[in-house]
């Protein structure tokens, strides 16, 4: 099981942190806007969504990947777009809340399909 944390904290590094470098830096003018739309509002709430799946399968271990996961995204777009920039912090909140939705929904099932 402790490999499969270490390769869903990597797989949230490059989702949250190498995919806004990217953008930033091969993607310029308004295909760079549309591909920013594309990450906050597809790409990081699916990760977010399947994150908290997986980490749902096993809770005491894997409670923290939602965590880990909103966290890289506000560093990533602190670093690459613009530091302090309240809104991130907004959308930080929403992707951890799909996180934790999902693991407590997946664990819950987990727990009666048990019984």
């Amino acid at each position: 099981m402790k490999k499969n944390t270490i390769l869903w904290m990597a797989v949230s590094a490059v989702v949250m942190l190498v995919f806004p470098w990217l953008a930033v830096t091969f993607v310029k003018g308004d295909a760079g806007m549309a591909v920013c739309f594309l990450l906050f509002f597809a790409v990081n709430p699916l990760y977010s969504v399947i994150i908290g799946a997986f980490a749902g399968r096993d809770f005491r271990r894997l409670w923290s990947l939602p965590v880990i996961s909103a966290v890289l995204f506000l560093v990533g777009t602190w670093i690459f777009f613009d530091m302090g920039e309240t809104a991130f912090v907004l959308y930080a909140a929403v992707y951890l809340a799909l996180g934790t939705a999902v693991m407590l929904i997946f664990m819950l099932i987990r727990k009666k399909t048990q019984k």
